[in-house]
């Protein structure tokens, strides 16, 4: 198993080594054909890249917090997605798209 914290931003990170997450991978971008059954990702994705992390067989933490709109597209640091509530919630996330043929 392997625990991957997928972000491109060194405030998320900062937060994450301070949480004392056990053995993680960081990843600035996620490859979903390297997930496998029993990993874990965390981080903010795109619905379909989730979809896709589940659909593997590994489980999905999103990197949640609530952030007021006057915030959205400045660099946060730790200390700041600590005050915005910042943690960690479980989704499972199921496409419901037809295969294209």
């Amino acid at each position: 198993m392997t625990i991957y914290f997928v972000t491109r931003h060194p405030g998320a990170l900062a937060w994450a080594i301070r949480r004392d997450l056990p053995a993680v991978v960081h990843q600035s971008h996620l490859d979903p054909a390297v997930i496998q059954t029993g990993d874990v990702v965390i981080g903010t994705l795109p619905v379909h890249l989730a979809a896709e992390v589940c659909q593997r067989g590994a489980r999905y933490f999103n990197l949640t917090l609530d952030l007021p709109e006057a915030m959205r597209g400045q660099e946060l640091s730790a200390n700041e997605l600590s005050a915005f509530g910042a943690r960690l919630e479980e989704f499972r996330v199921v496409s419901l798209a037809q295969p294209s043929n």
